[in-house]
Order: structure tokens, then C-alpha cells, then sequence
């Protein structure tokens, strides 16, 4: 079904020439940008209630004060390049050639706040309908835009979604340009977002640029087709959080494991417990995105712009999993956590300059979790100059058995999970008494 219908398509550009010397700038691409090369980008959207008194020229207000953004994040504007050097491998980087975004203005005047928000699952039909570039993949921004912005007129209300580039940005990064864009769309007199900070300097010593990469065109395997899925979003108060991270430290006797630890050690018991096709032997993981800004020394600039995640995989049986309980699951990931440092960060950065591997992340079995995105990324300050967000959404990048994707809940301090798994999976856990009752409605 069809439920989107294009009005416009701009290319919008920085509004200001000012950073002429930059617009030829060669921004290097450091390990944690190019090994996502094969891989989808990120796609992230905010609902909103259309304001009664919407201002006719509501559009150009968006695309100019879209233009004055990219005057500060201008390589977002640009586009990936290459050079293939005589020792048949490839060097990718970020080049500043002021290509500019896309913005699409659509209208889908079928759709209501409340055909996204009221049913129990996720109705992806119609919020994939919202995004551009599905299924273009990172090394694509050669040719493709960096940005790729859909703002989408509902019978009564505006979704805005972007499609980003991860080889040049992390959810941090683009959390910051949307904080800077709503900030100035706002006609705020004082911007509070410091500018990004572009340098790649904390590498120095590191890793020699540019970085050689052998091809990897050929070894990215064919689409994959998961197995009909579900999404629900999972919504856990601020004081059920509280109960779930008191039970995890008492159950371990500490007082080290985190909110969000605990609330991912409860939800990897949970959906394992659920998963009824694992045997007891049979080895389940849960993996996280991490973000090593904090964790590198010398720190990486606070507004680094770039990207900047590893993967952090924690195993175990489904028979110990489950047996063991959260409490014991949450402080596994603890210690994992804690063990990732910054000698780990920067022999990871050192290895992989030396021996780069491509590969497309494949996962097809059901036995995996993983998390992206985070609970600290500042969602519902988004503010256009209609209010607050209503919810976030994400497109169909990266979708598989066991995806989950944590944002900060609409309420102060609650959490909630954009949980991708079987039907028969949140058909289990529906009825799962123990789990519902951690839920927040």
C-alpha cells in the first residue's frame, strides 16, 4: 500500500561560502568509520503533533535553517571518495565537496499520530514509508548523499526522518547536528551546542593516514531475508528501573551495575527465556554498540564528529543464562564493559590499520541480541518550534532477530527498547507474567 506522495526534492547546501578552504578539505576516515563500510546506515525519526497555527512557509524555514547547519557541520554535505592506490587496496575519505543533502517534502494525509503510536507493534509498513535511501549502504556515499532528510505532513502530525552515513557519523554525532538544527530553527539567540570538532589528532602515534584497504565489494554476501518479524517498544518507568537495578546489585552483592546494565541483563534473560527453540547448550550472546569517546586516553573531543562505536559481545548457555538469572547477567556485562579500555581502544585502532577486515555484519540465527543507539542521546529536546516529540522511530536499516534499539523515554528518567524479534517471541513474552510486570504501560 501506498501511503506517501512526494511534493518536493531540494539539494540544500551550506548557506555560506565562509568555510571555502574546508569545502576541499580531506577528512581522513579512521578504523571505526571504514569497517562499517558494507553496512546499512543509520535511520532514526521523530513524530511530532502538526501545529494548529503552522506557519504557511513552514518548509523553506526548515530547508534555510537546514542551510545554516550545514554551514557548521558542512561535511555532511559532501561525499565519500576513493583512491585506489598501486597495491590494489583502497583508501576512503570524507570529502568536503559541498554536494549538499536531500530534503524531501511529502504528505501522507491517511496516516494519523495515532496509526504509529496506538497499535501494539510497531506498524512498520507505514513508518518505513517515511525514510529515504532504504537499503543504501555506507560505501554507497560515494555517489549517494551523506544526509537524507524526509519531512512527512500527516493528517495531524509531521514526521521527520534522516538517513545518515555511518562511515562519517555516529548516533552521537547526528544527535548533535539535529540539537543544533532544532536550536536554530527555534530562532534561539544563543546556540548552547558547541560546533563539532573535526580533528582526528587523538590518533596521532595511532594510525597512519590514510588508512589501506584491501576490496571488499565481492564479499558482501546477498541480502538477507530474516524470517517475518515484529517490533514493540518496550517502555520501563523511571521507578521500575530503579526496582530492576537495586534487585541486580543486591542479587551480586555490589553496587557497580548501571541502570542500563540492568535493565539489559533483565531483557537478555527475558527474551532468551522466551526464545522456546534454544536448547539449554545451545551458546546465546548479546552484543552492545559502544561508544569510545569517553574510554580513549587522550580523550576524544567532547563534539567529535565521526564514528566512533565498537562492538562489545558478552556469551553465555541459554541453560546457565537463564538459570543464573539477571542479576548475574547484568554484572557479565559489567565486567565486559569495564574490561574494554583504553589500551583495549587503541590496540583495536593500531591492529586494524594493519590488518583491515571489511565484512558486511551478518546475523541470522535467532540466538543473538544487540543493542544500539542509547538512552543518553538528548531525543525529546528536539523541539522544531511545535513542541516536543511525541516518540522516535527507527527505519528499516539493520533490522534482524534480536535488534534492540534504546532511547530515552518521553518521561524523565524512563528508558525504552524498540525490541525487533519472532512474533512467537513477543507472543511468549506477552504472557510472561514475570516480564510484564517490569513494564511500564
Amino acid at each position: 500500500m501506498t501511503y506517501v506522495r512526494f511534493i518536493s526534492i531540494t539539494t540544500v547546501r551550506p548557506s555560506t561560502d565562509d568555510h571555502h578552504e574546508e569545502l576541499s578539505q580531506r577528512i581522513e576516515l579512521t578504523p571505526w568509520d571504514l569497517r562499517t563500510l558494507p553496512n546499512d546506515c543509520i535511520q532514526k525519526g521523530l513524530l511530532f503533533h502538526k501545529p494548529t497555527n503552522l506557519a504557511i512557509d513552514w518548509i523553506e524555514h526548515l530547508k534555510t535553517t537546514l542551510s545554516q547547519t550545514l554551514a557548521i557541520f558542512y561535511p555532511l554535505a559532501g561525499r565519500l571518495a576513493v583512491v585506489e592506490n598501486d597495491d590494489r587496496t583502497s583508501s576512503f575519505f570524507l570529502h568536503c565537496n559541498n554536494e549538499g543533502v536531500q530534503f524531501v517534502h511529502a504528505v501522507a494525509d491517511a496516516i494519523s499520530v495515532d496509526d504509529i503510536l496506538k497499535p501494539l507493534n510497531v506498524p512498520d509498513d507505514i513508518i518505513y514509508s517515511l525514510f529515504l535511501n532504504n537499503g543504501v549502504l555506507n560505501y554507497q556515499g560515494t555517489s549517494k548523499p551523506l544526509l537524507a532528510l524526509q519531512v512527512t505532513e500527516l493528517a495531524d502530525g509531521i514526521f521527520v526522518a534522516y538517513t545518515s552515513n555511518h562511515s562519517v557519523l555516529d548516533g552521537t554525532s547526528m544527535w548533535h547536528f539535529l540539537n543544533t538544527w532544532t536550536e536554530i530553527c527555534r530562532g534561539c539567540d544563543r546556540i548552547s551546542q558547541p560546533p563539532p570538532d573535526f580533528d582526528r589528532g587523538f590518533l596521532n602515534g595511532i594510525v597512519d593516514f590514510p588508512v589501506r584497504i584491501p576490496s571488499f565489494l565481492d564479499k558482501i554476501p546477498e541480502k538477507f531475508v530474516p524470517p517475518p518479524l515484529q517490533q514493540r517498544i518496550l517502555h520501563f518507568s523511571k521507578e521500575n528501573i530503579a526496582k530492576l537495578k537495586s534487585k541486580a546489585n543486591s542479587q551480586m552483592g555490589t553496587t557497580k551495575i548501571s541502570s542500563l546494565q540492568a535493565l539489559l541483563g533483565h531483557l537478555w534473560v527475558s527474551i532468551t527465556r522466551n526464545r522456546h527453540y534454544l536448547k539449554p547448550d545451545e551458546e546465546v550472546s548479546i552484543g552492545i554498540a559502544m561508544s569510545m569517546r569517553q574510554r580513549m586516553e587522550p580523550a576524544v573531543p567532547e563534539k567529535y564528529f565521526g564514528s566512533t562505536v565498537l562492538n562489545q559481545r558478552i556469551a553465555s548457555t541459554a541453560g546457565e543464562l537463564v538459570e543464573k538469572g539477571s542479576g548475574w547477567a547484568a554484572w557479565e556485562i559489567n565486567r565486559s564493559i569495564d574490561s574494554f579500555t583504553s589500551v583495549e581502544m587503541r590496540k583495536f585502532a593500531e591492529d586494524w590499520a594493519k590488518n583491515p577486515v571489511i565484512a558486511k555484519l551478518v546475523r541470522r540465527n535467532g540466538n543473538s541480541l544487540f543493542v544500539g543507539s542509547s538512552p543518553r542521546f538528548n531525543v525529546y529536546g528536539n523541539d522544531f518550534g511545535w513542541g516536543r516529540p511525541l516518540a522516535v522511530r527507527s527505519g528499516p536499516s539493520n533490522k534482524f532477530d534480536g535488534k534492540l534499539t534504546v532511547f530515552p523515554g518521553a518521561e524523565d528518567g524512563s528508558i525504552d527498547f524498540e525490541a525487533c524479534l519472532l512474533p512467537e517471541t513477543l507472543q511468549s513474552m506477552a504472557e510472561d507474567s514475570e516480564f510484564m510486570e517490569s513494564l511500564s504501560t
